[in-house]
């Protein structure tokens, strides 16, 4: 009799999910509790998929041998709650597709910083010619593309959230960059809780398998000195240059593979940067690359959309998205990475921020404070006694503003260290409308 499999929620992740389990001959149906995106409904028709939206028919639910679930449905959920109960097995998309790849894994999590060195491994790999994939948290689902074909390896961008749902997924190269107060709503509040989430990305590796982790975050050291598995462990720092990897000065630096690397001759900015960069390293020697065409991807490789991109100059004045910064800390890292005088864009759904982090920061490298939001307050208490700060609930004119008030040499960077839903769809519309207001500007003096 063939296995019967729910997926719970029809988004990326979980039509990702449903479309592996058809092709594997499993019996699936899809329920999400809210509506279903139209292209995910028509894939799910054209497969034959039987799916059902804005309900969880809990009787039928209930009859699964195994549920997969979205990351997006906590695990305090009433329906997951009596899934367990009736002992039937709860597992995420990653774990659902790990069965069915014999791929080399290089998996990467931490709060900030996923997506630059996801994004920036897989470059340098498949720069190499090596068959890669990538997926996670990024792209198309793992899942997904486990449908039609396997690659040799993948790099996979992981939540915490995705995290929880494992069970015997193993990381060849594993790599922790950093964890930081977020999300704290799924784990009690308890930022012990959240680290515990994170710490599973060392599950299961064996002594065949790598670890590679930011040594100058006491968090993810701690989690260093008690792994969950037997992986062999590489430190990285901006701190210690005796550390297996580190950065000091200007340089990027491993000694074991002769490697005496100046930053500015790559794309990427900031301390944090070099920390991503440094991990790359790491996992793309341990993947076999030599330290030349490691360097080679790392320098033809450009920041990913709405994370610290340029997106252009005019006047002498340079303008920066980094959207996706919806923290307090990403906030850090994106005005750690300039030296000039930063006009910056903050502002939206606040998240329970504590911004007194960013106080030293604001008061070296801020001129002028521009609030993108439509209740502003809290950013207003916190830095109206240092600096200018105006409000603004249109892009255009934030952009229109901003130009008047920039001298040649500035630069105007959006990181809002808030949540978008207010004025935006999500990040991305918020990114992308700011491109388009700069971009727009520019295209007017040509």
């Amino acid at each position: 009799m063939n296995k019967n499999v729910v997926i719970l929620g029809a988004g990326e992740s979980g039509t990702g999910a449903a479309l592996l389990a058809k092709a594997k001959g499993l019996k699936v149906f899809v329920s999400d509790k809210g509506a279903i995106a139209d292209c995910y409904k028509t894939e799910l028709d054209l497969k034959g998929i039987p799916y059902e939206e804005k309900r969880h028919t809990e009787t039928l639910i209930l009859k699964a041998d195994e549920v997969v679930k979205s990351p997006g449905i906590p695990d305090s959920a009433p329906l997951i709650k009596k899934l367990e109960e009736n002992g039937i097995p709860v597992i995420s998309e990653l774990e659902f597709a790990f069965r069915y790849t014999d791929s080399k894994i290089v998996a990467i999590t931490g709060t900030n910083g996923k997506t630059t060195t996801t994004g920036l491994i897989y470059h340098i790999l498949e720069n190499a010619g090596l068959n890669v994939g990538l997926a996670g948290n990024i792209g198309f689902s793992f899942a997904r593309q486990l449908v039609h074909n396997d690659r040799d390896y993948y790099v996979l961008e992981i939540s915490s959230f995705q995290l929880d749902g494992m069970k015997d997924f193993r990381a060849n190269v594993g790599i922790l960059l950093n964890i930081t107060p977020d999300h704290l709503d799924r784990y009690e509040n308890s930022i012990k809780k959240y680290a515990r989430s994170k710490a599973r990305i060392t599950m299961n590796q064996t002594a065949d398998d790598r670890f590679v982790f930011f040594e100058d975050d006491d968090l993810v050291s701690e989690i260093a000195r008690h792994p969950m598995g037997e992986a062999v462990s590489y430190g990285v720092s901006l701190r210690n240059s005796e550390a297996y990897a580190s950065s000091v000065a200007d340089g990027l630096r491993l000694e074991e593979a002769g490697i005496e690397w100046n930053v500015n001759e790559f794309d990427l900015k900031g301390p944090h940067n070099r920390v991503n960069m440094l991990c790359a390293i790491v996992a793309c020697l341990e993947v076999g690359l030599d330290a030349e065409t490691i360097k080679e991807g790392i320098r033809t490789y450009r920041q990913a959309e709405h994370r610290m991109e340029f997106v252009g100059e005019l006047k002498g004045v340079r303008f920066y998205n980094d959207s996706k910064a919806t923290n307090v800390d990403a906030v850090k890292y994106a005005l750690e990475s300039f030296d000039e005088p930063i006009i910056w864009v903050a502002g939206g759904t606040d998240k329970g921020n504590d911004y007194s982090e960013l106080e030293h920061l604001v008061k070296d490298k801020v001129r002028d404070l521009l609030c993108l939001g439509v209740e502003n307050s809290k950013l207003k208490s916190s830095f109206a006694n240092e600096l200018p700060v105006s409000e603004f609930t249109d892009v255009k004119k934030l952009v229109n503003y901003a130009l008047e008030i920039a001298n040649a040499g500035d630069v105007v960077l959006l990181s809002p260290a808030c949540a978008s839903f207010d004025l935006f769809k999500n990040y991305e519309d918020r990114g992308r409308q700011f491109k388009d207001a700069v971009l727009e500007q520019i295209a007017a003096t040509l």
